[in-house]
């Protein structure tokens, strides 16, 4: 709910400024009329005037500015005395920092002033504006109505009678009938009741009507202003976030003082609570709603915890459709972005650790003979989300320390293609033998495989070039990078010709980057034919062998698809092999069948 500090008397241990003050600089002789309560006279007439002197240097004799805001309770017959003579008097109280104003009393030992204004300042005194006028004669005195005929009007004369000649009030209420106010934190409220200084200016005096013929004391005796009690009610001002104050700017703790800055709650900050505190700007301040009490609170950013502040931007909010418009400042943990939701570059996410953790970032781990130093972003050394590598042609591994399959010559030019059907010896390029002397294909693995690979249209040779190399791209990895030409389904003629050790239907679960080579894992769902590697219906590996120009893996199998597969056999080591001579295509029924009577007419 929006909160409320408690009201106050603002006056209490503060000391109001006036332009003079009684015995400033000699002692002044001066008379008044006593207070008939504390005298106990039972008789109606104004009794005998009192004379006495008045000195500021003198403790006992002495009348100052600070006699009006002490304890009225403690000290009810102290007062503030003007000097002698004066008709324009200016009594001013300065605040410390900004309170809201509910009402001001002033009890008067003189009378009342003829014509008197209350004021307030809003910016430290720069300048001044009207609550409001008083005057026995508002018409006459300020051309403004009298609030007695005119409700709302800003002057009134109720409190300008020079009767009763000492303790007469004079009551000011910020929040009147004619000032109805639903929502205390609104622009409307804060303009009237904010206040940061509170001038009253006494403009015209007047003489008690007791001041008849038979006066044995001189008149300029009873001419001074003079106040008993100045009473301002109102309470620190915290845009309905705090329900109470402290000390702010001032040294000591007095009872009962109203202080000026705030205890601010729901995630709010500042003196007033006129701000959401540093890791809460994610939707714009609001006050508290004072109206339906809905407090308004200010939403934590989502940093993660690898930020100690965030600020607003309206640009975030308006394109999150008014949800979230809070961007995180100076990313801790080599995280950046709005959120500090990514690693900076030069470090990949640890999927191991939550997105809070200070670890969550790790710096990437590339050989450097073997990773390309310029990629598509040219900050990036390895994926930000794998941590893997950006090989130069023909590396493999995360980390590209090793020569892809099929390739040899580790060294700064990247690896070169093997010269042979099959994989070749990394170090001296010497090829290894055939399947168990199986006839195989002689296609320069890793080179450009005529007919079987073919360029993308829709790419750019920009986006995959640099430095006069090729980037490579596993696609296992980035499938979405790799276009394979795949072998058709021709004449029966064709399909023997290729003498594929085994066809089945497999439905593919995983695929994994071993850096050497690649590892499908599929469920085989049916054998239509099997060599000497022994296939059951069920889960096991099968083996892609070829890459294209670019480091694909081809031909690409999707996880979850059911395929068509015919390939090569390697008996020696009971592997299924998948290259681009192989056959794989997506599963239907009526090839199922074709392929099933090739298998038992065809081939012979």
């Amino acid at each position: 709910r929006s909160c409320n500090p408690p009201v106050g008397n603002l006056a209490t241990g503060r000391t109001p400024v006036t332009l003079t003050t009684c015995g400033q600089n000699s002692t002044e002789l001066y008379c008044f009329y006593p207070d008939q309560n504390l005298l106990h006279q039972v008789s109606h007439g104004c009794g005998q005037p009192r004379c006495t002197k008045c000195n500021a240097n003198q403790p006992d004799n002495s009348h100052l500015p600070a006699d009006m805001t002490d304890d009225f309770f403690a000290n009810p017959i102290s007062w503030w005395q003007s000097a002698q003579g004066v008709h324009r008097e200016e009594i001013r109280l300065d605040f410390e920092t900004e309170f809201y104003l509910t009402h001001v009393i002033a009890v008067f030992k003189s009378p009342r002033p003829a014509a008197m204004v209350l004021e307030r300042s809003q910016d430290y005194g720069q300048t001044w504006r009207p609550y409001k006028y008083f005057s026995v004669n508002c018409t006459a005195t300020f051309g403004l109505q009298d609030d007695l005929v005119e409700e709302g009007s800003m002057c009134t004369s109720r409190y300008s009678d020079a009767v009763p000649c000492t303790r007469g009030e004079v009551i000011y209420r910020a929040l009147s009938p004619a000032n109805k106010i639903e929502d205390p934190y609104s622009p409307e409220a804060q303009d009237l009741l904010k206040l940061t200084n509170l001038r009253l200016l006494l403009l015209k005096r007047q003489e008690c009507p007791c001041h008849g013929s038979g006066l044995v004391e001189k008149p300029q005796r009873f001419a001074h202003y003079a106040i008993y009690d100045l009473i301002i009610r109102g309470s620190c001002f915290c845009n309905g976030h705090a329900e109470e104050c402290e000390l702010a700017n001032r040294t000591g703790v007095m009872e009962n003082v109203v202080h000026g800055k705030c205890v601010c709650r729901h995630n709010t900050a500042g003196d007033h609570c006129e701000k959401c505190a540093p890791l809460y700007n994610d939707q714009p301040w609001k006050p508290g709603d004072g109206k339906t009490g809905v407090p308004n609170e200010c939403k934590k950013c989502r940093c993660h915890n690898h930020a100690d502040s965030c600020h607003f931007d309206l640009s975030v909010w308006l394109a999150s459709g008014k949800r979230s418009g809070g961007v995180c400042d100076n990313c801790k943990h080599n995280t950046e972005g709005h959120r500090c939701q990514r690693c900076k570059p030069g470090y990949y996410r640890d999927r191991g650790k939550p997105m809070s953790s200070t670890e969550v970032c790790k710096p990437c781990a590339c050989q450097p003979m073997g990773s390309a130093n310029a990629t598509f972003s040219r900050s990036w050394r390895c994926h930000p989300k794998t941590g893997f590598c950006y090989c130069k042609p023909g590396v493999a591994g995360p980390n590209c320390d090793r020569c892809l399959m099929g390739y040899w010559g580790f060294g700064e030019n990247g690896c070169r293609p093997c010269d042979c059907a099959r994989d070749c010896d990394q170090h001296t390029g010497n090829c290894f033998n055939g399947y168990d002397n199986e006839p195989f294909f002689n296609i320069p693995i890793g080179g450009r495989i005529p007919d079987l690979v073919q360029m993308p249209t829709n790419e750019s040779e920009e986006e995959w070039k640099w430095n006069d190399h090729e980037q490579g791209f596993s696609a296992l990895r980035h499938p979405e990078k790799c276009v394979c030409k795949e072998k058709v389904l021709g004449s029966v003629a064709d399909f023997c010709q290729m003498k594929y050790a085994y066809v089945i239907k497999a439905r593919i679960l995983s695929a994994h980057d071993k850096g050497t080579h690649a590892e499908v894992v599929v469920k085989v769902k049916k054998v239509l034919k099997s060599g000497k590697v022994k296939i059951a219906r069920s889960n096991r590996s099968i083996y892609p062998e070829s890459w294209t120009n670019r480091g694909c893996t081809c031909p690409i199998l999707n996880p979850g698809t059911d395929y068509l597969i015919a390939g090569q056999e390697d008996s020696r080591t009971s592997k299924l092999l998948v290259n681009m001579n192989s056959l794989v295509k997506p599963w239907k029924a009526y090839l199922g069948k074709q392929v099933s009577d090739i298998l038992r007419t065809g081939c012979k």
